[in-house]
């Protein structure tokens, strides 16, 4: 029997899209009911967080949180997608980069900066997607987008020729990695490229926690799916919570607003995008702050 709902944080392997994983899931686990909690290239791996069941109702606030990434980024060439899996269209001189020339470059792009997503995106433009036009070789003008980058960390570099190195990037989400290390490039004056890309978190949801697609499929195939599971209210561990008395619930469970001086540590919860409302079963609801009201905006569970 599919279970009634949970997350699974998965790796995904290079090569394979985010519909090709939730595709395997939905076979390995026996429900439609399995969406992404936001896509990740083809050619990256890394962190991938599913929802099942119930749990597909809180995607959105996986989707909306912060992740980590780590790149090899080379120098000396550009490609038309950003990564190794692009036409070349740019290629210069072999470029030697230092680790102070790099530091100084990457101050450019940390804060809020405006970002124009790669043709090679699942972005809207009129209607169609960019990597649809240019599937049918046409470039097509996107609007850029505000994204933020909270910080860049050089692991290593490879001064070359040709030159590289690792970062390790922390940033909002609709951050398109690839066209970060384009624009990097375009900033040293040589160019650059993803070479390779694996995402490290999501949320509350980090590497070193995930499972492999066959490691699901020997938990399913032994009856063990539900220890892969992790609960709705742990993996929206991110969110600020609070836990609910029964009289509180109640009125939760009836779509009802509970004054803020009445709940506990109320103060931290003024500028939170999102609150857990929960008990001793788990989640009951997700909630926020409007006029001094904490209100249920997305209620869980049935009265």
């Amino acid at each position: 029997m599919p279970p009634a709902g949970g997350v699974l944080s998965i790796c995904k392997p290079v090569g394979m899209t985010s519909h090709d994983v939730v595709d395997a899931v939905r076979r390995i686990v026996g429900t439609r009911r399995v969406g992404h909690t936001g896509t990740l290239d083809p050619g990256a791996a890394g962190v991938l967080v599913l929802v099942l069941g119930r749990a597909t109702r809180v995607a959105e606030f996986i989707a909306d949180a912060d992740k980590e990434y780590r790149v090899e980024i080379v120098f000396g060439r550009s490609t038309d997608t950003g990564d190794a899996y692009g036409e070349i269209v740019r290629e210069g001189a072999p470029a030697r980069v230092g680790r102070d020339e790099l530091t100084a470059v990457l101050h450019r792009f940390t804060g809020r900066i405006e970002q124009v997503p790669p043709m090679a995106s699942a972005v809207h433009v009129g209607g169609r997607r960019l990597y649809e036009y240019a599937r049918q070789g046409s470039t097509v003008e996107a609007p850029p987008r505000e994204v933020h980058i909270f910080r860049i960390d050089i692991l290593e570099v490879r001064e070359g020729p040709p030159a590289g190195a690792w970062l390790h990037v922390v940033c909002s989400k609709g951050t398109y990695i690839r066209r970060l290390c384009t624009d990097i490039g375009e900033a040293i004056g040589s160019g650059a490229y993803a070479q390779f890309m694996v995402r490290t978190r999501v949320a509350a949801h980090h590497l070193d926690e995930t499972l492999t697609l066959e490691e699901i499929d020997r938990l399913a195939s032994s009856g063990d799916l539900t220890r892969a599971l992790q609960p709705t209210d742990a993996a929206l561990g991110d969110l600020p919570a609070v836990d609910l008395t029964p009289s509180q619930r109640q009125a939760v469970l009836h779509g009802q607003g509970l004054p803020l001086f009445k709940v506990a540590d109320w103060q931290a919860l003024m500028q939170a995008r999102a609150i857990r409302l929960r008990d001793t079963q788990g989640l009951v609801a997700i909630g926020k702050v409007e006029q001094g009201v904490l209100r249920p905006f997305k209620v869980l569970r049935e009265s």
